[in-house]
């Protein structure tokens, strides 16, 4: 066997942050490759501390390495300092359990969380001497696959990929890795990697992107009760970005925000039962000794029983100092009182996002935020005690004129006006501070702004400027998101295959952390671009027609197109759609037995909000509880 980390071993004094590259953590799994059919190398494009906060990944973790037959290990990008070490002494990427090279598994799989770690995807493929075009591997390379929320439109992707995974991981990975593991009993050759990728293309949620006329549904867990979780989960050496325990308490989110792919992708909504989040929590805290308890979730205050939870993980671990946060609230009184229950232990600061200043907006995107609600949640938790709170906008969004984006900065000002005369009547000092986070509107797959394109670049920037110049009281603290990098992000979040050719230049030429404004290497982008002929701006700008074949239209993620368009016309219409679990069914298919049970391809039958068929009068399904965590996907946000 190779013995990669002993070979990197001599050159850690030259690297920040050795430890990133070691493995042999608390909890490591360190498996006999003798004695397994299938070896697993999950890749993070991103250093180690952002890849192990990643849940999907310690979720991955154990349910493949609960199989006595397969093996998971772990590799993330090398930093600037390392990838130089690394391809002077010709280190390839190894996994950090083992210690052997990539390129001695069976299968390589990367998490695409986002659209700027693509060309992280390919540095890792290079260091692990592994050819980034799919067509140019041969038959004893390992297979690459890749899941996560891009999959939601891989296509920019494809052509570097073996198989894309769409779906929940816990059961459809191993159930992969023994398709493979069947192939690898075959002898030489593997059973031939045609065969194989004919094989896996045959599998619900296993997009293979070189067989022609696939179209692909998601695969999906029907609960998540009891499903695979880490209960030993792996405790880092080095701080990390979340550095604590985390529970699950459910997935997905059916608000129906029309500008979030999570909200779209992740549906049904299923919950875990308090009972077995206690179990967990009891386990966690055992075998990890962290001090804090993230309870995790696109929405987690939306848990029918989050009250109970949150008393009764408060009751049981006050005595041993063990706090709690919640990374998702809603703008009401509940969240305070929640809020409120948490700070016995820490003292937290508030954090909601209503997205767009005006009540307009706000209807345009089906936020379902109104601005009373807001200011009256705000004035009970300062009057609780909170003195910062956090806003969260979008500037860009569809329909949005320079009102609207005045509108945030009114909003702000109100805030801080209504904490101020909150504290006052209280009798208390000081003043309120609010700080204020703008990003930019990219335009995302499988939602209902799919067709709309992404505003212009000196748009962006004059509405930024524009803040910039409100932005007056000192108790407001304004940042925004670099404009360039949403353009970048809203060119590949729709593009097709035609894009992987500029993702390679680029790569080749250095790009790499495109999510790191500090990294982001603007001059190369646009020269690869140019030498190909294309508008980078145009691409991102462009609006497709609502009848218009879309470069993902094959890859189903279970809400329909159908839906979607609805959804859309609604926004032009300043119409909004109730949650279903309390308004009844919308009809978006999530819930759907069959692919084509609400119209889930272009031009099937209507489907009214009640989920009624138009045509037939049939009643549509009831929501069922649960969302989806697509293969690696973070559900923290």
């Amino acid at each position: 066997m190779a013995d990669c980390k002993g070979r990197i071993r001599p050159f850690l004094g030259q690297v920040e942050k050795p430890q990133r590259y070691l493995g042999d953590e608390f909890n490591q799994v360190k498996k006999d490759w003798g004695a397994v059919k299938c070896r697993f190398l999950f890749g993070f494009p991103d250093v180690y501390e952002v890849g192990m906060s990643h849940l999907g990944m310690h979720i991955l973790y154990e349910a493949v390495n609960r199989r006595p037959d397969m093996l998971m290990e772990r590799c993330f990008s090398p930093w600037k300092d390392m990838e130089s070490v690394m391809t002077r002494e010709g280190i390839p990427l190894y996994g950090l359990e083992s210690g052997e090279p990539a390129e001695a598994f069976d299968c390589v799989g990367f998490t695409l969380q986002h659209e700027m770690s693509y060309t992280n995807v390919l540095q890792m493929l290079k260091l692990a001497r592994i050819p980034y075009w799919a067509e140019e591997r041969g038959e004893d390379a390992p297979l690459v696959i890749a899941g996560g929320p891009c999959a939601a439109n891989a296509e920019p992707m494809a052509p570097f990929l073996d198989a894309i995974v769409a779906g929940e991981g816990e059961e459809l990975l191993p159930a992969l890795l023994e398709v493979v593991a069947a192939h690898n009993a075959k002898g030489p050759g593997r059973g031939g990697r045609v065969s194989l990728l004919r094989d896996l293309a045959a599998m619900p949620g296993v997009y293979v992107p070189s067989m022609k006329g696939q179209k692909v549904r998601k695969a999906r867990l029907g609960s998540i009760e009891g499903a695979a979780y880490p209960l030993a989960p792996l405790v880092p050496y080095i701080e990390v970005v979340h550095d604590r325990m985390m529970l699950e308490i459910l997935r997905g989110c059916t608000r129906g925000c029309r500008f979030c792919q999570a909200g779209m992708i992740y549906r049904p909504v299923r919950e875990r039962s308090k009972d077995t989040l206690m179990k967990q929590a009891r386990a966690i805290k055992e075998s990890t000794g962290h001090r804090e308890i993230s309870l995790t979730s696109l929405s987690s205050s939306d848990h029918t029983c989050i009250g109970d939870i949150v008393r009764e993980i408060s009751a049981e671990f006050a005595g041993e100092r063990i706090s709690i946060s919640l990374p998702s609230l809603r703008a009401n009184h509940f969240s305070v009182d929640l809020a409120n229950e948490i700070r016995k232990v820490r003292k937290t600061g508030f954090t909601f996002a209503p997205e767009a200043g005006s009540q307009r907006m706000r209807d345009a995107i089906n936020k379902g935020v109104e601005e009373e609600a807001l200011l009256s949640t705000v004035m009970k938790a300062v009057s609780a005690g909170w003195r910062q709170i956090k806003l969260y906008f979008m500037i860009g969004l569809p329909g949005e004129t320079m009102e609207d984006v005045d509108a945030i900065a009114g909003l702000c000002e109100k805030v801080v006006r209504s904490g101020n005369q909150a504290i006052r009547a209280a009798g208390g000092k000081g003043g309120l501070r609010v700080s204020c986070s703008v990003s930019n509107f990219v335009p995302k797959a499988q939602t209902p702004f799919q067709w709309i394109g992404q505003a212009g670049q000196e748009e962006l920037k004059a509405k930024q400027a524009r803040l910039k110049e409100l932005m007056k009281s000192r108790h407001i603290s304004y940042s925004y998101h670099d404009a360039f990098t949403s353009m970048l992000e809203a060119v590949f979040a729709r593009g097709g295959r035609e894009l992987a050719p500029l993702l390679a230049a680029a790569a080749n030429r250095g790009c790499r952390f495109d999510s790191w404004t500090e990294e982001l290497r603007r001059d190369v982008w646009q020269s690869v671009f140019a030498e190909a002929g294309l508008d980078m701006e145009a691409l991102a700008v462009k609006t497709y027609d609502l009848d218009a074949a879309l470069p993902w239209d094959h890859l189903d993620h279970g809400v329909s197109k159908g839906y979607l368009r609805r959804e859309y016309e609604k926004s032009l219409r300043g119409e909004t759609t109730g949650d279903c679990r309390y308004a009844g069914c919308t009809g978006c298919g999530a819930c759907a037995a069959e692919a084509d049970a609400y119209d889930t391809w272009a031009g099937g039958r209507d489907i009214e909000t009640d989920g009624r068929d138009t045509e037939t009068g049939a009643a549509g399904r009831q929501p069922g509880k649960g969302g989806n965590v697509l293969f690696g996907e973070a559900v923290d946000q």
